[in-house]
């Protein structure tokens, strides 16, 4: 393990503009109730039925216990790179570079896959009422350079649209959601404790299997909060400030969704019509029926804004990820990719790389390759938290474990032991293959995107020789940027 004697550091050179609100704002954005909700809510309630709706209370509270031992970690060590430089503090270089590739991966792909989630939604509001994969392909290319555009604008601009992401999920969740429990509501709570087919009761066939394999879709849902720490040298006392923006964030959105999902759920007219198949979207069914076709096209500008939103958290977490990698020089291009831009000390070469691998995405986007991808995302960014989850575990146990300023004291230990539980029970539960598939690339879609990713990985480390021995200073410092442009 790193030794703690040095005295923690982050460099100068990027502007603390974020204050803890901004700093929640990213995080919210980035998990996004709208798309941690409604991207699974149809494809969880096809499979599980309404009892599904207590798959966000478990992972809500297992994501909580995560963003607990993540608080300690980064009131450590509040450096951009988040999972990178944690893992990299606790275990060695390679250790941290391993976990820093997977996560900056798992960043990159799911800020492709939001944009073009989002870029579904934007063809609707605009009368296209079923895109093809070019059509949606070329639209999510569009939100993506109009994206990598805002990125680069600098944080003001990115501030400004995540406070407007807010305010489109309150409209979008909990003010329709009230709405629908007030005016429109066709159940008892008693469907949510009712199966597949619903009228029948739980069985453990049916909690070891559909409800075990919506736990995995939820589980892909509640993600991002541990962005608020990929910005902390960006947010101002970021060792008190950066572990309250990921405690508020995952709590407020975990409830937002339970409240939201609840709503249209008991909202449903009839689930026959949607395990029959012929309701194929839950969520278009339930508001059509509401509100009728007029009123769903307000509704469909608030999920626009708020997948874009999330995009924007996204690429901007990937990039600093990117960046934070460059400035220790052991990425290819380094002395490129650490640049910052001079007027708003922006890693605007490593926006840059983010916006070609997702343009890379969408060319590949109507072929079986794009399912391996997504699939990745979901394993890739479990397997990421339990780097620092294991590593920071062994630390303490061995007793070599000093906290920061924000602490658990003497109950960091068995959090930490629940986090790491509950991230390897999910990482399991999500790559796990439990369908039968034509092709057994898309049923082992996980471990052909990791070991492709993997293999790339380990030529990088061998071409940069990360590990080699490094001056004992750089143990608990962050190098400072090289230049700027």
């Amino acid at each position: 393990m790193a030794s703690d004697s040095q005295t923690d550091s982050a460099p100068a050179e990027l502007k603390r503009e974020f204050s803890l609100w901004s700093a929640f704002a990213f995080a919210f954005a980035f998990i996004s109730p709208i798309v941690a909700m409604y991207g699974i809510y149809g494809l969880s309630l096809s499979t599980a039925g309404p009892g599904f709706w207590w798959t966000f209370v478990i992972v809500g509270a297992g994501q909580f216990i995560v963003a607990l031992a993540f608080s300690e970690l980064v009131s450590r060590w509040p450096f951009e790179g988040s999972i990178y430089q944690w893992t990299k503090r606790l275990a060695g270089e390679i250790a941290g570079w391993l976990a820093g590739w997977v996560y900056m991966w798992a960043l990159v792909i799911i800020m492709a896959t939001v944009a073009y989630g989002g870029a579904g939604f934007l063809a609707q509001l605009v009368g296209v009422e079923a895109p093809t994969p070019v059509q949606q392909s070329i639209i999510a290319l569009l939100i993506l350079l109009a994206g990598t555009g805002a990125n680069v604008l600098g944080r003001g601009l990115l501030k400004a649209l995540m406070a407007a992401s807010i305010i489109a999920e309150i409209v979008a969740s909990l003010g329709l959601g009230t709405y629908l429990l007030i005016f429109h509501r066709h159940h008892g709570l008693d469907v949510i404790l009712q199966g597949a087919d619903v009228g029948s009761g739980w069985s453990w066939a049916y909690l070891s299997g559909p409800f075990l394999a919506a736990l995995a879709f939820t589980s892909w849902s509640i993600l991002g909060f541990e962005s608020a720490g990929a910005i902390a040298e960006e947010v101002k006392e970021p060792q008190r400030n950066v572990p309250k923006a990921m405690l508020f964030s995952v709590s407020f959105i975990a409830l937002v969704i339970a409240y939201a999902s609840l709503a249209v759920t008991l909202a449903v007219p009839d689930f026959s019509r949607i395990s029959s198949g012929e309701e194929a979207d839950p969520v278009t069914y339930v508001l059509r029926s509401a509100l009728g076709d007029a009123a769903v096209k307000p509704i469909l500008l608030a999920f626009v804004i708020g997948f874009l939103a999330s995009f924007l958290a996204l690429q901007a977490s990937a990039s600093r990820v990117i960046w934070s990698f460059a400035r220790d020089k052991v990425l290819p291009g380094s002395r490129i990719l650490s640049k910052l831009s001079k007027s708003e000390a922006q890693p605007v070469s490593a926006i840059l790389v983010t916006t070609v691998i997702g343009a890379v995405v969408y060319l590949i986007s109507a072929t079986d390759v794009y399912s391996v991808l997504v699939t990745f995302t979901a394993g890739g960014y479990y397997l990421a938290f339990l780097f620092p989850l294991v590593t920071g575990l062994v630390a303490r146990l061995r007793g070599k474990w000093v906290p920061g300023p924000w602490n658990l004291g003497r109950f960091g230990t068995p959090v930490a032991m629940l986090a790491v539980l509950w991230a390897g029970f999910a990482f399991v539960n999500i790559v796990w293959p439990r369908t039968v598939s034509t092709s057994w690339y898309i049923n082992w879609a996980f471990f052909v995107a990791m070991g492709a990713i993997l293999a790339v990985g380990a030529v990088i480390l061998k071409v940069r020789k990360v590990g080699r021995p490094q001056p004992e200073a750089s143990v608990e410092t962050t190098p400072a940027v090289t230049e700027s442009v």
